[in-house]
């Protein structure tokens, strides 16, 4: 048998990265997240490709849940081999993986109860997986610290290093022996762009046979870091001045957790006003105090800042909403105030709520500081929708004035991207993978234009041999 590489999931799209390798002796899962675009949901639901208890390993860059979340699906299906990470991303993809387990219990259940209210002679409506499936991996974690290099799989030896795009992340190296063929292959990961704050920066690897990249945003470039608090600024401003809410749906991983950042720095030069800062995802919470525990893995001026007194997590405006009367008692406030909820793409979650209450309100502003997949309700309201759909209301018009600012984003832009794979060996092929069809596509030929290397961007489902 040949080395084979899968690709089920985040090819020609942004979400559901899932990578299968086969060789003779081994199967080896990189990655196992859930889809986010509408249009490719099915997929989750669906039998995998090889009986999960026939993986040997599975390797997790990041605990975001496009990366994580169909791991509980595959235990309850039979997984049961080592899951290697580092402890980071340990700890908080099971955070991330009960959240959505609760997420999927409650979207379930208010649907069944529309339907049965509405009288529509509809199927049960079951959940994919529950928080209390998510236990069955709690005794699967191997923990591992970046740059060891440890054999994972009769015949793969893996190393993680530093992918710069959240608390944790990790690329990955797997050097592969199957008989007398011998292969080294690169798998990204969510990539962050130099600079940014809180995490140290990228560490890319320096020669593989194959490299597999992300692109989400491979097609354009970031405005300027200094442009984020300009931009922050004015907007709570012109809120306040107006007499609305701030709305920001957020990851709950590294992007609520830099909003803090930016808000307590802006709060310190006094310019916008002391209002309540509401971070209202139990998740969030829980990864804030992650974030706490290891302090360790902040970049140098983080570092400073903490030995300063200037913690992003303890200003004294900062509320935080883990219960559901926490977050029902907002409804309460007066005057202005910035709701930070999940999730990021108002795909599920609190911020659902919020946008229902505030997004026909012209004196309110919804701010997006994160990517938008086609088919998300983000993605819609981003694009302009005069009306949304939201929690079975229909025709929820949209008033409030909206922004995005692409500087929070985690992920590195084209020109990151570039830098971060120059410095690498020239491979055998690139495979592009992680961004919507016409990027990855675009973000290939780029490539290829740029540095002479044979690329592609596979389909879903596409399998080829190293």
């Amino acid at each position: 048998m040949s080395i084979r590489l899968h690709f089920l999931g985040a090819a020609r799209s942004v979400t559901g990265s899932r990578y299968l390798l086969e060789t003779s002796r081994a199967r080896v899962l990189i990655d196992g997240g859930l889809h986010q675009e509408r249009e490719f949901r099915a997929r989750d639901f669906t039998p995998f490709l090889v009986p999960p208890k026939t993986l040997d390993a599975v390797v997790l860059t990041h605990a975001h849940l496009d990366h994580c979340g169909l791991l509980p699906k595959l235990a309850v299906d039979g997984l049961h081999c080592p899951l290697y990470a580092t402890a980071p991303t340990a700890e908080m993809a099971l955070a991330v993986m009960e959240d959505s387990g609760r997420i999927q219990e409650e979207d379930a259940r208010f649907k069944n109860e529309r339907h049965q209210k509405e009288g529509r002679a509809k199927e049960e409506v079951k959940p994919l997986y529950t928080a209390e499936d998510v236990q069955r991996l709690k005794d699967l974690w191997h923990v591992t610290a970046l740059r060891e290099p440890q054999m994972i799989a009769p015949g793969i030896k893996m190393t993680l290093q530093n992918a710069g795009h959240i608390l944790g992340s990790a690329s990955c190296r797997l050097e592969i022996e199957d008989g007398d063929q011998k292969r080294a292959i690169v798998f990204s990961g969510d990539l962050g762009g130099p600079g940014r704050p809180i995490i140290h920066d990228p560490d890319p690897f320096r020669s593989a046979d194959y490299v597999v990249v992300e692109s989400t945003y491979g097609d354009r470039l970031h405005e300027k870091a200094d442009s984020v608090d300009e931009r922050l600024c004015d907007l709570v401003n012109w809120t306040v001045h107006q007499g609305g809410n701030v709305i920001i749906p957020s990851f709950a991983i590294e992007r609520a957790q830099e909003l803090l950042y930016h808000l307590a720095h802006l709060f310190d030069a006094r310019r916008i006003p002391p209002l309540m800062v509401f971070l209202d995802s139990p998740m969030a919470v829980k990864v804030t105090e992650v974030f706490r525990r290891y302090s360790d893995l902040y970049d140098d001026e983080m570092q400073k800042a903490l030995r300063a007194g200037h913690s992003p997590f303890d200003f004294s405006e900062l509320r935080f909403c883990s219960s559901k009367r926490d977050s029902q008692a907002i409804n309460a406030i007066r005057g202005t105030a910035i709701i930070i909820a999940g999730s990021g793409m108002c795909t599920g979650g609190r911020i659902k709520h919020h946008l229902l209450r505030n997004l026909s309100r012209k004196e309110s502003a919804v701010l997006f500081v994160g990517y938008q997949a086609s088919g998300t309700l983000g993605r819609e309201i981003v694009d302009g929708a005069e009306a949304v759909r939201i929690l079975g209301q229909n025709a929820i018009p949209v008033r409030a004035r909206v922004e995005q600012i692409q500087g929070f984003s985690g992920h590195a832009d084209r020109d990151e991207l570039y830098s971060w794979l120059k410095v690498q060996k020239r491979p055998r092929h690139l495979f592009v993978t992680h961004g919507g069809e016409h990027v990855s596509a675009g973000f290939a030929e780029w490539i290829h234009e740029q540095l002479g290397w044979s690329c592609s961007a596979p389909c879903f489902g596409d399998c080829v041999e190293l």
